[in-house]
């Protein structure tokens, strides 16, 4: 996680990191699941980081990403991070017991990219976008954990 520039004070970036955390927390259950080569395990264990994973991706898209894609500079990365959500979903769902390869194929492609928003995309966010932008960014971001959603225009 940066910890350089105060990015994470910015609620919703704050919000993205703390869930980054509590991804790879799920992974490392993820990958003790598929060690042990117990079916049932895998798939609580694989459960449990798709029900962290898919509403995160989904609310960076809704909010933060489709405010920075209207920046032609961000446009093409924005892009490139969307399609590995789906590549993440994709690894993910290819996971078996005892499969190491295909674990550690969704786990360094998860890293790698957390890392591309945690130490490039977020504070660049956090220079590039103004104040309206950023409530326009917390507006459209789907809250998390039973908190009432916004409804979308």
């Amino acid at each position: 996680m940066c910890s350089y520039c105060g990015c994470e004070s910015i609620e919703v970036i704050g919000r993205f990191m703390a869930e980054h955390v509590e991804i790879i927390n799920a992974t490392g259950q993820l990958r003790a699941a598929v060690h042990s080569g117990d079916a049932g395990r895998v798939g609580m264990a694989s459960g449990a980081v798709a029900a962290l994973l898919w509403p995160h991706t989904s609310a960076e898209e809704d909010g933060l990403f489709r405010v920075m894609r209207r920046e032609e500079q961000f446009e093409a990365h924005i892009a490139g991070l969307c399609a590995e959500h789906k590549t993440l979903d994709q690894y993910l769902a290819a996971i078996t017991p005892g499969d190491e390869l295909a674990m550690a194929q969704f786990e360094n492609a998860l890293r790698d990219h957390i890392d591309k928003e945690d130490n490039g995309l977020f504070p660049a966010a956090a220079i590039a976008l103004d104040g309206p932008q950023w409530v326009e960014v917390h507006d459209a971001t789907p809250h998390q954990h039973g908190e009432h959603e916004h409804a979308h225009a």
